[in-house]
């Protein structure tokens, strides 16, 4: 003999959610932005639900799983409507969505082959780097790129790479970097910043810099940053919405005292005026 079976003409809250792969939470809010009608409470003062309230639950929650907005469902439950537009800009979501899932999966493979975090910057960074050894390129080396990608865009970053291929790669010159870094880290607040040591500071910073600039040209790093201009140059009119330079600048923090700024402006100057 079998068992007999009898189907609910009704159900509760909680049996109905479990039905449709939801939530009895979820389910009140369909009702509240007017996406469920809300059914008659029975004699004990609760909801009871329908075979259509559970076929509108069924397709409330397929649309969910097809990345379909609850304001749009509303489109779709209206036959009055025409949702094409919406479910063309769901397709449009749905392909940047795609987009930054293969650029995710990249960046995460790049930072496996390369190691550091250099393989989270950009394409055009990581590969005008990627050929050095471990541990050419310093933390602060990686600091300094992170942000001049913000600021700047990745094609100011991969350019600004050829002063980090020479530092690498040059001893003399990383030995050299080094004392000036810790020279300019030492103009603290107690330093005038028209003392002396600032302007000495500066002009050797200077000679420094063309010092760089040499080696670049040496290396043909000239010759590889010309080649980017000519295949990236527009790279900046197709960035992701980002602060302008000037307030990024403004916004990014630097301890520096009155006297190493000066130094900074002072080096700039001398490198502009060529001297």
């Amino acid at each position: 003999m079998y068992p007999s079976v009898t189907t609910p003409r009704q159900v509760k809250i909680g049996d109905a959610a479990a039905f449709a792969g939801t939530t009895p939470r979820a389910i009140r809010h369909y009702h509240q932005i007017g996406l469920l009608p809300e059914p008659e409470r029975g004699a004990d003062g609760r909801r009871r639900y329908g075979y259509e309230d559970m076929i509108r639950l069924l397709w409330i929650r397929k649309m969910a799983e097809a990345g379909i907005k609850l304001d749009d469902m509303r489109a779709a439950f209206d036959e009055t409507r025409d949702i094409g537009e919406n479910l063309g800009r769901l397709e449009e979501t749905l392909a940047a969505q795609e987009d930054g899932i293969r650029r995710q999966r990249l960046a995460v493979q790049r930072l496996r082959a390369v190691g550091s975090p250099l393989g989270l910057l950009s394409d055009l960074v990581t590969d005008r780097l990627s050929h050095l050894p471990p541990g050419a390129l310093r933390p602060a080396d990686l600091d300094a790129l992170l942000v001049t990608e913000r600021i700047f865009g990745p094609l100011a970053a991969a350019i600004q790479a050829s002063a980090f291929i020479v530092l690498a790669t040059h001893p003399g010159l990383r030995a050299e970097e080094d004392r000036l870094d810790a020279a300019e880290a030492a103009l603290d607040d107690g330093v005038d910043p028209d003392d002396p040591r600032v302007e000495e500071l500066a002009t050797q910073r200077y000679r420094h810099l063309k010092a760089l600039g040499q080696a670049i040209e040496a290396a043909g790093l000239d010759t590889a940053e010309e080649k980017l201009f000519e295949l990236h140059g527009d790279l900046d009119e197709e960035q992701d919405a980002r602060m302008s330079a000037f307030e990024a600048i403004t916004k990014m923090p630097y301890d520096f005292s009155p006297a190493r700024l000066r130094c900074v402006e002072r080096a700039g100057q001398l490198l502009g005026q060529g001297l």
